[in-house]
C-alpha cells in the first residue's frame, strides 16, 4: 500500500494565497468591465427597445451587475 503527503511548505502555502488573491482581483477586474459594457449598452437602447425585451431604466443596473 503507498500512502501520499498531502501537507506543502509554508512558502508554497503563502505563494498559493498570493495566486488567489490575484486570480480573485483578476476575475473581480473582468466582472466590473463586463457588467460596465452590459450597463452601457442597455443605455443607449430606447425605451421602446427596452420595452420589446421586457425591461425598464430603472432595471439596467440590476442587469448590468448579475
Amino acid at each position: 500500500m503507498s500512502t501520499v503527503h498531502t501537507a506543502r511548505p509554508a512558502s508554497l502555502d503563502v505563494a498559493g494565497q498570493i495566486g488567489s488573491l490575484f486570480v480573485s482581483a483578476v476575475n473581480s477586474a473582468v466582472s466590473f468591465r463586463d457588467a460596465r459594457r452590459t450597463q452601457k449598452a442597455l443605455s443607449k437602447l430606447t425605451d421602446r427597445e427596452l420595452d420589446d425585451i421586457g425591461l425598464t431604466r430603472a432595471d439596467i443596473s440590476r442587469i448590468a451587475r448579475r
